[in-house]
């Protein structure tokens, strides 16, 4: 797999969060964190790759405001950097089912619309696709969580549309095919999760 070095991953966010300032840079770097963690359990990932990933998964919002849309932007950015590898993660870390919002809902093209439907469908998602989904359901921009507050943290700023249970059964399945292969919860893994679940303090 070919990607950006670490130090050119790290320039790629910091460019991308001074284009478009937000919360969305923390949980990148926790996303990144949180894969390179399990990848150092999994048989089959590397942990350097998986944290690069991590950091890059979200790099379409430097394009500007958008909801669903960053997916593709990201993507396109990264292949035209010369990394595939790691604008497919772009693509594939929102769509655990593949299963696209309405065009109605979509925040792009019709054309782009079918472009992302096209390739999804292309594509068969391997572990390092399945990582950085997981992750993007563990990670708010204060820390690692249970998959449950994301899911409700995600769905109060964007609302319950059409597919967001079959989503959620998706990234349900993406956890335990993760953790049948790490032999261990994830969760015991990433620090802080009841902390930052429960926003609570442990230390007395």
């Amino acid at each position: 797999m070919i990607l950006p070095s670490l130090s050119q991953a790290e320039a790629y966010l910091c460019d991308a969060a001074t284009l478009n300032p937000g919360p969305w840079e923390a949980h990148s770097r926790f996303a990144a964190q949180g894969a390179r963690l399990i990848a150092e359990r999994h048989p089959r990932l590397e942990p350097e790759q998986a944290y690069i990933l991590g950091l890059l998964h979200d790099i379409g919002r430097g394009c500007g405001v958008s909801h669903m849309r960053h997916a593709l932007d990201g993507c396109r950015f990264l292949e035209g950097e010369g990394y595939p590898a790691a604008g497919r993660v772009c693509l594939t870390h929102s769509y655990p089912a593949k299963d696209l919002p309405s065009q109605a809902a979509w925040d792009g093209t019709p054309a782009e619309y079918q472009f992302l439907q096209e390739r999804l469908a292309s594509l068969e998602y391997d572990d390092y696709d399945r990582l950085i989904q997981l992750m993007d359901c563990l990670a708010l921009p204060s820390g690692f969580c249970l998959m449950e507050k994301r899911f409700v943290d995600v769905t109060l700023r964007y609302g319950f549309g059409a597919t967001t249970v079959s989503r959620w059964k998706a990234f349900f399945a993406v956890k335990k095919h993760i953790e049948e292969a790490i032999g261990v919860s994830v969760y015991s893994l990433l620090p802080g999760v009841v902390e930052n679940t429960f926003e609570v303090d442990l230390v007395t």
